[in-house]
């Protein structure tokens, strides 16, 4: 049996307490512990400790050390039990204490997979361009259950999800002006969907951009596209399979036959 032969504080966490042992022939640094251990079993000078003792000390400066860590990383912004599982077990923390600093977290409050939801979809709505459905997938990849997920995302309404979509749509068209309008509205309808936002969200808002069509951006669209096709195959075709060629290229960029005529008898036949 070990005997205390010092208690110091440590330089850099005053908090933390190294207990020096004395086994009857020299002094060794023994092993250190947070005050509240420290408090708890009445640690002083000439005190002595069994092995049994001393590793139930050890096991409980563990214990705070990983639950110290745990709020160190809820200290930069709120986190799923999930992401805290995981990060404790990233810091190698025993299982038995992950489950015992999560039944601690809990009960004071500090882990609340819910509010964790609402608030991050919130967060997303105001900063992100992302539609509901992406934004439940983040909150399962985060370990957030599904019903907890998809009634964090029941608070972005019907309206919210068109104005959004709406702008994105509007911005992505900028970058699509080299295209056919159906072929924009194809790719925008695309976009919408893989941002998250719903088929019907993403249909209301294609309906309604279809009213903008503009007849002289689209012809010189169909003109940029149809000097491309007409330099690239023209090397190797020429009179009725050049034509019949630029016809199916054109119509499956999304022209109209009528604008695929004219562009032709204006570039072959004029």
């Amino acid at each position: 049996m070990a005997k205390i032969s010092r208690i110091t504080t440590q330089k850099k966490h005053t908090d933390r307490y190294n207990i020096f042992l004395d086994d009857g022939q020299k002094e060794t640094y023994g092993f250190s512990v947070h005050e509240s251990v420290l408090v708890e079993h009445r640690l002083h000078k000439d005190m002595e400790l069994s092995e049994a003792l001393m590793t139930t000390l050890i096991k409980q400066d563990t214990f705070h050390k990983a639950y110290s860590l745990a709020i160190h990383y809820l200290s930069y912004r709120m986190r799923t039990k999930q992401e805290i599982r995981d990060y404790l077990a990233r810091k190698e923390t025993d299982d038995d204490h992950i489950d015992a600093i999560m039944e601690k977290l809990e009960s004071h409050g500090l882990t609340d997979d819910k509010q964790f939801a609402d608030a991050f979809v919130r967060t997303r709505m105001n900063t992100s361009n992302k539609g509901p459905g992406l934004l439940r997938q983040e909150l399962l990849e985060k370990g957030v259950e599904g019903a907890i997920a998809l009634d964090a995302v029941g608070q972005y309404t019907y309206e919210q999800q068109f104005d959004k979509a709406m702008k994105l749509a509007t911005k992505k068209r900028k970058t699509t002006g080299s295209k056919s309008f159906s072929s924009q509205l194809l790719q925008l309808k695309g976009t919408l969907i893989q941002k998250g936002f719903s088929h019907d969200v993403a249909h209301d808002v294609i309906s309604e951009i279809q009213d903008d069509k503009d007849d002289d951006a689209e012809w010189q669209a169909l003109v940029t596209q149809g000097e491309k096709l007409l330099n690239k195959h023209r090397i190797k075709l020429d009179g009725f399979a050049l034509r019949n060629k630029m016809k199916e290229a054109l119509y499956r960029k999304g022209f109209t036959i009528d604008m695929i005529n004219q562009f032709i008898e204006q570039e072959l036949d004029g």
